[in-house]
């Protein structure tokens, strides 16, 4: 595995290492010793799984509140998507900047997103699945978002013809810094 870094502290990608022959490939998607020597938070406690019907739709910007600040491995099994951390870590350097990244089935990336960033994404194309592993267990009581294209980060989103947003993920509030 080869973990990139991104202008934000504690964000990845990662990219797998093919073991390849005539059969096929072969490769480890997550190592928890890789990740340890990173200082990455490296137990992964639950997995999910998001599927998404049309090009276009649009889910995020979440996060945990603090005590369940959760770390995210987010990887596209099929389709494409163009996947978003911002850090919302008061103490950070890169406090409200934002990294994005494309995911697709080909080249089989990963965004690491650190404890303390809000994570979202569009779809790309028709039928896009996307594989998540979270370090805490989902907490509804702790569950935050900020919206999509809240002023105070300026995402720059790919254009799509027709935006797909649950109006949930619409009114969430502005951030308030």
């Amino acid at each position: 595995m080869k973990f990139i870094e991104t202008k934000i502290s504690g964000v990845y990608i990662v990219e797998l290492d093919l073991l390849k022959d005539e059969r096929g490939f072969f490769a480890r998607t997550w190592d928890e010793k890789e990740a340890v020597e990173r200082g990455l938070q490296a137990r992964m406690v639950q997995s999910s799984t998001s599927f998404n019907q049309r090009a276009g739709t649009l889910r995020g910007m979440h996060y945990q509140e603090k005590p369940h600040t959760e770390a995210k491995l987010v990887r596209c099994t099929q389709g494409a998507l163009y996947d978003v951390a911002v850090d919302l870590r008061h103490d950070s350097p890169t406090y409200l900047q934002w990294v994005a990244t494309e995911l697709n089935a080909e080249n089989r990336r990963a965004l690491y997103i650190a404890k303390g960033c809000a994570h979202g994404f569009q779809t790309l194309s028709d039928a896009t699945e996307i594989l998540y592993m979270m370090s805490e267990y989902f907490n509804g009581e702790a569950s935050r978002g900020v919206r999509w294209n809240d002023p105070a980060f300026k995402i720059d989103w790919p254009e799509v013809s027709t935006r797909i947003v649950s109006p949930k993920d619409q009114t969430w509030p502005d951030w308030k810094t």
